[in-house]
């Protein structure tokens, strides 16, 4: 079994790597996310093994982005990290991990849910993340989104980004981080593709006052996909 695991503090990769093959695990270490989610893009790997806060990509952005691009193929994953309270465990199990383990790690406690994580993805398929915003529905596992009971039709990028913005609600993402999630740092990929695309969601998802929404471009930096408290 193959695993991807994420961590920047070189002690603790050393450590938790050596407990993982010697418990017959094959690990690949990875202190950088967006190389980490490269990997996981291009090559076969059974479970991932997230540290929240890392250069680059944190766990949760590289989660993010796998579930965009790999949809139903995606490996278990497990985050780690020594952010305990209750909301960030709600936060990152809400956003499709599949556990979420608190440092420091006990090396029993982490075979065990390895165990238990990729026991479950034997026995069942993964559930389907959805999100109801009314006229407005989005679902993540079929890649779909639904206005006023009319599926939407979206380019495969359209979708790619109208995915992460949905995900991210509120939250101001620039223009060189989408095209790292959305476009994986495809080289002749520039700021105003991303704005291209963004005009495009406009239009075809009406995220505009009237339905609910607002696409705030952010001047200098990029966008934030907000919700109207009055929804029309």
């Amino acid at each position: 079994m193959r695993i991807a695991y994420l961590e920047d503090d070189g002690d603790v990769a050393a450590t938790v790597s050596g407990w993982l093959r010697a418990a017959g695990y094959d690990v690949e270490c990875f202190v950088s996310g967006a190389e980490c989610a490269h990997a996981v893009e291009s090559r076969c790997f059974d479970v991932c093994l997230f540290d929240w806060i890392v250069p680059d990509l944190s766990g949760r952005e590289v989660l993010a982005r796998l579930q965009i691009k790999l949809r139903r193929a995606m490996p278990a994953v497990i985050f780690t990290t020594g952010r305990d309270a209750e909301e960030d465990v709600v936060a990152v199990l809400n956003a499709g991990a599949d556990d979420y383990i608190v440092k420091p790690l006990s090396r029993a406690l982490l075979l065990a849910r390895l165990e238990a994580v990729t026991r479950r993805q034997r026995g069942v398929a993964g559930g389907s993340l959805r999100q109801d915003f009314g006229r407005l529905r989005v679902d993540h596992a079929r890649r779909q989104i639904v206005l006023d009971e009319q599926l939407v039709a979206l380019t495969e990028r359209e979708t790619d980004l109208a995915l992460y913005l949905f995900q991210n609600v509120g939250r101001a993402l620039s223009r060189e981080h989408l095209i790292q999630v959305v476009w994986s740092l495809t080289p002749d990929v520039d700021t105003r593709t991303v704005d291209v695309h963004a005009s495009s969601l406009r239009r075809k998802l009406r995220l505009n006052p009237e339905y609910g929404w607002r696409l705030v471009s952010i001047y200098g930096h990029g966008y934030r996909l907000e919700r109207e408290r009055s929804p029309a």
